[in-house]
């Protein structure tokens, strides 16, 4: 299946099966703003719940918080957002499509990539297990050639946005060749900044309104509250705070289904650090970051890091773990080390000092952070796009199947009665009820059991549970496995430890 149709079928399943619809459908909907359905509500908490466990629960030195959405004004003159938070613009005169400069450089380089990952799937293809990677990336002239196309581009890229030189942007589109994908020309306008943050006014009566920003992250409300924080629960360096909330950006081109939205969803947690010790844990959360994705069993090949061409203007290093969307390999977590500049700088326009007197040290410092960043919005679509799979049968029939985390799947089990009669309906409210406490169960009694067995596939249901006419006589019953599609027979009082083995979220946390 080409991955821009996975895209579609993705999109259309999330539809249909109540995972994710377009908001104000309606009234013909809103562009790029979307409503998570039943399921898609169970499923982005469950992946909410994964990263507050690992990140909160599991560290004695990590603690969350709930901040505000909106945030006094001069919080973002003082992150630099409102100076420096800007996206390169540019249309196409032709087609009056709208794009990020930036965004148009990186795909031309990415088909250059993509040449240099065939010539590599080429050579393993015919040397197999005797291939050796690195080696004919070093050595190969079509590779090479390619990778030094590849940085060239890059090397001018980080030169031009990097001076903010955006002439020498326009230039550089100009230069590779690089069209509009509608009109197929590179009639461009010039490149210009166009800054991403939300405003609205506060206040009943218009005169008396002050200008105010839905926040753009969700890190300002964690570095405001450093000492809040530090102080009431007693923390000590290395420490690290927590958050899971709304953001706003008015993209210049949201678009790709829930990858890149205007309202989205961040978990993110910065982890303060002695000055100078700051690249060490750097590493240490690249390290824990990317162990944390590869334990949801998505494919180790889908995960790469990307280190940042252009820094952002508060880090001194960033890197991106990327993971391959329909669309290709494409930004899923942030962890950059952002220096002293957050706390230093509002320490600067609220003249209140935000430091940390080090017992150790005796001396007080404005400590350095470490910030990962995650998309919850893309990591659901990461997830739903991986585990969505269209099987043909050894019979010849088909079945669409989400393959999703047993512990992220909104529903654990379904719970069926082969018929509406002999007492099988009341055993199956039965059965459930001794397991409603511990998983979210459906009960499911309409149509046949293959047509109940294909409903629970199509929305990633681990287990289904028949009660049925022996049921009726041992107290036994048949459950099937959605990935293997076998089926067992076990005693009702071995459900609960058969399927809290298998969805257990503490597996993934160990």
């Amino acid at each position: 299946m080409q991955k821009e149709d996975n895209l579609k079928e993705v999109i259309s399943h999330a539809k249909e099966y109540g995972f994710v619809f377009p908001s104000s459908e309606i009234y013909d909907g809103l562009s790029a703003t979307y409503d998570y359905g039943q399921l898609g509500s169970e499923l982005k908490n469950n992946i909410k719940s994964y990263w507050w466990k690992s990140m909160v629960q599991m560290h004695e030195n990590i603690v969350g918080i709930d901040s505000a959405i909106f945030m006094h004004p001069t919080t973002w003159k003082a992150s630099g957002h409102v100076d420096a938070f800007n996206d390169p613009l540019i249309d196409n005169k032709d087609s009056k499509k709208r794009y990020r400069a930036d965004v148009l450089i990186e795909e031309h380089v990415n088909k250059y990539a993509a040449k240099i990952e065939k010539e590599v799937k080429k050579g393993i293809k015919r040397f197999g297990d005797d291939f050796d990677v690195d080696q004919f990336k070093a050595t190969n002239p079509n590779v090479l050639r390619n990778q030094s196309k590849i940085d060239d581009i890059e090397k001018r890229m980080a030169e031009t946005l990097g001076n903010d030189d955006l002439e020498g942007v326009r230039n550089l589109i100009i230069d590779l060749g690089i069209v509009c994908p509608i009109s197929g020309t590179s009639n461009w306008t010039e490149v210009r900044q166009f800054n991403l943050m939300f405003s609205t006014e506060l206040g009943s009566v218009a005169g008396d309104a002050a200008k105010i920003y839905l926040r753009p992250e969700t890190a300002q409300g964690i570095f405001v509250n450093f000492l809040n924080v530090q102080k009431t629960g007693r923390m000590k360096i290395p420490f690290g705070i927590a958050q899971i909330g709304k953001a706003f950006r008015n993209e210049i081109v949201a678009r790709q289904f829930i990858f890149r939205m205007r309202e989205f969803e961040q978990m993110e947690m910065q982890f303060f650090v002695r000055p100078g010790e700051e690249m060490k844990w750097y590493e240490y959360w690249k390290e824990q970051r990317i162990n944390w994705h590869k334990k949801l069993g998505l494919g180790e090949d889908n995960y790469r890091f990307h280190d940042h061409i252009k820094l952002a203007h508060y880090a001194n290093a960033a890197a991106d773990i990327e993971f391959n969307f329909p669309m290709g390999f494409k930004e899923l977590e942030g962890i950059h080390s952002r220096t002293d500049f957050d706390l230093m700088q509002h320490e600067e326009h609220s003249g209140k000092k935000l430091q940390y007197f080090d017992h150790e040290l005796n001396k007080s410092y404005v400590p350095y952070v470490v910030e990962t960043s995650i998309g919850l919005d893309r990591m659901f679509l990461a997830i739903i796009s991986s585990s969505y799979k269209n099987e043909t049968l050894e019979d010849g029939s088909s079945r669409a199947v989400l393959s999703l985390p047993p512990a992220l799947a909104p529903y654990k089990v379904a719970v069926m009665p082969l018929t509406r009669k002999e007492g099988m309906p009341e055993k199956a409210r039965e059965v459930m009820e001794t397991l409603k406490y511990d998983f979210n169960c459906q009960y499911d009694e309409k149509d046949s059991p293959g047509k109940r067995y294909r409903r629970q596939d199509a929305i990633g249901t681990p287990f289904c549970i028949m009660i049925d006419h022996q049921t009726m006589e041992d107290n036994t019953v048949t459950i099937r496995d959605r990935d293997t599609m076998e089926q067992e027979r076990v005693s009702v009082e071995a459900l609960h430890g058969i399927i809290s083995e298998k969805v257990s979220m503490t597996k993934l946390l160990k």
